[in-house]
């Protein structure tokens, strides 16, 4: 019985010194082991507050460990570059000259959005927010404030005013007038053009009804200036229409705001003779659906799209012909269809 009681009690000890042999191992790889920071959790994963209290936390409880070595820091690591998730409509050399990223190269994003913030400040005008209807009761007139002494008119505006005022709707008084057209000048805000007016803002801000621009309505064919022509006004368009080419989407206010194309000085002021528009002497079928003949521009503002246009042209009922040849520097921007296209134009 005696022999059996030994043996148990030296059992028992040798599996106590095992344990604190297994123990003192541990003890040791901990020490040798460097600590490594806990990996930070992804942001959508956890707060960043939860991971710094949780941190501290962690601090706490290993402040009584060794002081961590510094790991050899990973290379960074970059977001895989994805090209051309759509098939494009340029051709080969054409994506690297036409592509959107020489648009508004030299502003960025914010000097985009302030531009935009204040001249078109506001962006949610509607018919039925900033157009004063009751003006309108008597009839749809139209005021054409009075040119000041030195008023400098372009002959293109000067067309524009003199449609207007030839028209029925044309009143000489303001207060009958459901509508007002500035006599400033406002078509080229290009600050680098000979056609650009001084001191818009403080013009049309000194008019007596001029009220934030509620029921006027003003023209602009080209905005900004190079080299990434914004649609920068110089001025605050306010609650006032704005009847512009090449519109952006951006600022277009829908219902409200009036698209027109691009025309050039040169177009007529009317068309012909009375009565000669009634008169159609094309046959009802006729062979062409679109024929253009112009200019393609190469590089700038919608010139990828412009670029594209060229699928449509079937030689059938849709003829587009196109030249290259513009400007000093066109050669340098030629892309693989100029050849073509310019022998094509010359024909």
């Amino acid at each position: 019985m005696q022999a059996k009681k030994r043996y148990l009690l030296v059992s028992v000890v040798a599996g106590l010194l095992f344990l604190i042999y297994l123990w003192g191992l541990q003890i040791g790889e901990l020490q040798q082991q460097p600590y490594h920071y806990p990996q930070i959790p992804q942001y959508h994963q956890y707060h960043q507050q939860d991971y710094q209290y949780n941190y501290y936390q962690r601090q706490d409880v290993y402040q009584s460990q060794p002081l961590p070595q510094r790991l050899p820091s990973r290379p960074a690591r970059h977001w895989p570059e994805l090209v051309e998730l759509l098939e494009p409509y340029l051709e080969g050399g054409e994506q690297e000259e036409d592509s959107p990223q020489l648009h508004h190269q030299h502003t960025s994003p914010h000097e985009r959005r302030a531009i935009r913030d204040n001249i078109y400040k506001n962006k949610r005008c509607r018919m039925e927010t900033c157009f004063d209807f009751s003006r309108c009761q008597s009839g749809f007139r139209v005021y054409i404030y009075p040119p000041q002494r030195g008023d400098e008119i372009s002959e293109t505006y000067q067309k524009i005013l003199s449609s207007i005022r030839e028209s029925r709707f044309h009143t000489t008084d303001p207060s009958r007038a459901c509508l007002f057209i500035l006599a400033v000048d406002t078509l080229d805000r290009d600050q680098l053009s000979t056609l650009y007016v001084q001191n818009v803002r403080s013009r049309i801000h000194s008019l007596p009804t001029w009220n934030d621009g509620r029921n006027h309505l003003i023209f602009n064919l080209y905005s900004g200036t190079w080299p990434d022509y914004t649609e920068d006004l110089g001025f605050e368009v306010g609650q006032s229409m704005l009847a512009k080419a090449s519109a952006d989407v951006v600022n277009f206010r829908p219902n409200f705001d009036i698209s027109i194309p691009l025309f050039s000085k040169d177009h007529p002021l009317k068309g012909g003779s009375t009565g000669y528009l009634a008169l159609n002497d094309a046959s009802p079928s006729r062979k062409y659906q679109l024929v253009f003949k112009g200019k393609r521009y190469l590089t700038g503002i919608g010139s990828e799209t412009r670029n594209a246009l060229y699928h449509i042209h079937n030689g059938e009922d849709v003829i587009l012909l196109t030249t290259c040849k513009h400007g000093k520097d066109w050669e340098k921007h030629k892309d693989s269809r100029c050849d073509r296209d310019n022998e094509d134009y010359s024909k």
